[in-house]
């Protein structure tokens, strides 16, 4: 039981510590994080079946597992640091893409080897002495919950990813440490010099881990794991770098914050009320409070940027923060707009939006939310980056996506060209008077380095404010909302053009039709996947592999959905992420030990109408999570946890069912069973964050898991089974 437990719990922790580490090595790409999940359980699916047909593993190579897992996770972390080094030559630039698929896929896969394996031998030694693998996944995922216990915990008391590493791997000695009746005494000596070792980098853990940010950050002042990023402080000269996640998020030379500020807020006669949503620590405080503003609210989502950045910013970056108008607060910014009063002035801070967090803070939803709290003649403003003189159809087809979701919201837009544009929506028309906005501009007195009259000229006689303007109005896209976040997948494919030049002439607008072409391609794969699904009725063990596929993709697809939507809707409050994910898990404990002890275990027998009850459980929360998503009826943490739980619940359930129906030996489906669940779960996982969610939208794809549901009726039996 033991050797269960820990494997459950460090393959979540040791997963979520070289995710981490990858999303930083790659720049924070949202695309990058879900290639890495489905890497990770591809792996782990490919380690599950190795030497499946020995059905009698060895005890102490078992415990052998555990100690080769203890060695490699730390030594993939210093791998992962070490890429862009020994792969790139070009200081913070991009690896190719294939070259950083290959670094990804070399990075998981020891640990994910590791993973499988161990739960495959693991698992049989345990239903060798008369168990279930039902009992046995259910313990595994116990274990789980409890690495993702840790997993959150860790970083909300600040341990740091590498500490995090040290830590997994001495649970992973315990587990090693528990064959010393049946270790070899070599043996028994190399766990404990890893031990020994293991503890002395955690007592060392800050000046390793600070050597190791070095290698791609020579400068280095300060970097920390926060539960939203990895944020990292360099110094040359006088110039001040924030990193977040390793990409640049700004430094105090650049003018970028002076543009955006100046040029929003002499749109506006008088902003009194201001309001900050990101960003303010790289100079738009302290820009805002040139136009003499009354009050000026300043929220950020990560404290570790006003607790750990600040001190290092030189003193006309700090003294603004300290200001008695400035009230700074930290909160996710939709959340603090619920409670906000009305401002002349809204200025979006937010990252780019290449991934559903981001993505919401550029929705049809968001921009009414702004609205709401604009007085009469306030205006919106916000960031977009692209080409300065020629769109691609991606950075078009998403540039008109954010605008018809603006104008819905704010019917008078104007966007500022450049390299980055500044978007200003109102419910009043917008000044283009240039004697009118340089007159405000010398009234306040504005001193600025970019920002000037003559800049200001040059923005509005620019041929490219009329040429955008128009391709704004007559462009054609999906409206960018909360529900279908159209808006990231363009970002994705800007992305990947960068390593694939044709894809710049690549147009998405396609997109835009899908519905009308959604009837023929459905039912053209309703019928592939019929077919596939007949087919497997063939073979009993085809079939009890399908049955767990589809229930692992249907469960990662509603998981992602639901925890997507949380976000969207609650905000991105860290614990909250940790204790939906902990729900998804707790359910997959409980639905295993369910289905184990009281469904099969009163009459050693599987009922019959346990598996129709069981797909029909999903067909319903299918639809119900697809109404729910639709109305906006359940975005409050406990609606989000229930369905979550049940999510699990159902995984479990059915990877039990299919465990037990029928199965003369429990070891022969343990790596079967395993392989097709993780399986499953990289197919939801792709799919799902790379084309269900962003063409279909959150609404569709949750309803398209009905009827995939629903197939699987054909891969239940009607009748008792006989042993195999």
């Amino acid at each position: 039981m033991i050797p269960l437990l820990v494997i459950g719990l460090v393959s979540i922790l040791g997963q979520a510590v070289l995710l981490r580490e990858l999303i930083v090595a790659f720049y924070g790409i949202d695309l990058i994080y879900t290639l890495a999940l489905g890497i990770w359980l591809l792996w782990t699916a490919v380690g599950a079946v190795i030497g499946r047909r020995r059905l009698r593993p060895s005890l102490a190579w078992t415990h052998g597992l555990f100690f080769l897992f203890s060695l490699f996770l730390p030594a993939d972390v210093v791998f992962v640091r070490s890429i862009r080094t020994l792969f790139s030559e070009i200081p913070g630039a991009y690896l190719p893409f294939a070259d950083q698929v290959l670094a990804m896929s070399a990075a998981l896969l020891p640990i994910g080897l590791l993973s499988g394996l161990t739960f495959q031998w693991a698992a049989k030694l345990y239903v060798a002495r008369g168990r279930t693998l039902a009992a046995a996944y259910a313990i595994e995922s116990a274990g789980g919950l409890a690495g993702g216990l840790c997993a959150t915990l860790f970083l909300k008391f600040g341990v740091q990813n590498l500490t995090i590493s040290v830590l997994c791997s001495l649970f992973a000695l315990a587990a090693a440490w528990c064959a010393r009746g049946t270790g070899s005494r070599w043996f028994r000596a190399a766990v404990a010099g890893a031990t020994l070792l293991m503890l002395a980098l955690v007592w060392r853990a800050g000046p390793v881990d600070r050597a190791l940010t070095g290698w791609t950050h020579p400068y280095l002042l300060a970097s920390q794991d926060t539960p939203y990023c990895r944020v990292t402080v360099t110094q040359q000269g006088g110039q001040i770098a924030v990193y977040e996640n390793d990409a640049l998020s700004f430094e105090t030379e650049g003018t970028d914050a002076e543009v955006f500020v100046h040029m929003a807020a002499l749109a506006h006669p008088r902003p009194e009320r201001v309001l900050i949503l990101g960003g303010g620590i790289e100079g738009t405080v302290r820009e805002i409070l040139k136009h003499a503003p009354a009050q000026v609210d300043y929220v950020e989502l990560n404290p570790a940027l006003l607790g750990m950045v600040v001190p290092h910013l030189p003193p006309d970056l700090q003294e603004p923060l300290r200001a008695v108008s400035v009230r700074v607060s930290v909160a996710d910014a939709r959340r603090f707009l619920n409670k906000a009063a009305g401002y002349d002035l809204i200025l979006i801070g937010m990252p780019e939006p290449a991934s559903g967090e981001a993505n919401r803070f550029y929705t049809l939803e968001f921009f009414k939310q702004c609205s709401s709290h604009l007085d009469p003649d306030g205006i919106l403003a916000f960031r977009l980056r692209s080409g300065e003189n020629r769109w691609t159809p991606q950075q078009t087809a998403r540039a008109v996506s954010i605008y018809l979701a603006l104008k819905e919201a704010l019917p008078e837009i104007q966007v500022l060209p450049g390299e980055t544009n500044i978007f200003l929506a109102s419910r009043q028309p917008l000044p283009k008077d240039l004697d009118l906005l340089a007159s405000r501009f010398e009234a306040r007195g504005i001193v600025a380095r970019l920002a000037s009259k003559p800049y200001i000229r040059y923005v509005y006689t620019n041929n490219r404010f009329a040429q955008i303007a128009h391709l704004l109005e007559t462009g054609k896209a999906p409206l960018n909302t909360d529900v279908q976040p159209i808006c990231y997948q363009y970002t994705l494919m800007i992305w990947l053009s960068q390593f694939y030049p044709s894809l710049t002439a690549a147009d998405l607008s396609f997109l835009a039709s899908w519905i009308s072409y959604r009837r023929p391609f459905l039912w053209v794969s309703a019928l592939m996947v019929s077919a596939l699904f007949l087919l497997s009725r063939r073979r009993q063990s085809w079939r009890r592999a399908l049955l767990v596929c589809v229930a692992g993709f249907v469960g990662m697809v509603l998981e992602t959905l639901l925890v997507l939507h949380y976000q969207v809707k609650s905000g991105v409050l860290f614990q909250d992420i940790g204790v939906l994910l902990m729900s998804f898990m707790a359910g997959l404990a409980l639905g295993a030990l369910a289905t184990d002890r009281w469904i099969f275990g009163r009459a050693r027998r599987m009922p019959l109408w346990y598996g129709p009850v069981l797909i029909g459980g999903f067909v319903v929360l299918g639809l119900f999570t697809s109404v729910g998503i639709g109305w906006s009826s359940m975005a409050g943490l406990a609606e989000t946890t229930g369905l979550l739980f049940a999510t699990g619940f159902l995984v479990a359930a059915v990877f039990a069912y299919a465990s037990l129906e029928g199965v003369r030996d429990q070891r022969e489906v343990v790596a079967p069973l395993y392989a097709a669940d993780l399986v499953g779960g990289c197919l939801g996982s792709l799919g799902s964050s790379l084309l269900l969610i962003p063409i279909a939208g959150l609404v569709a794809t949750a309803a398209l898991m009905a009827p995939l549901a629903l197939l699987s009726m054909l891969l239940l039996k009607v009748r008792h089974a006989p042993f195999e």
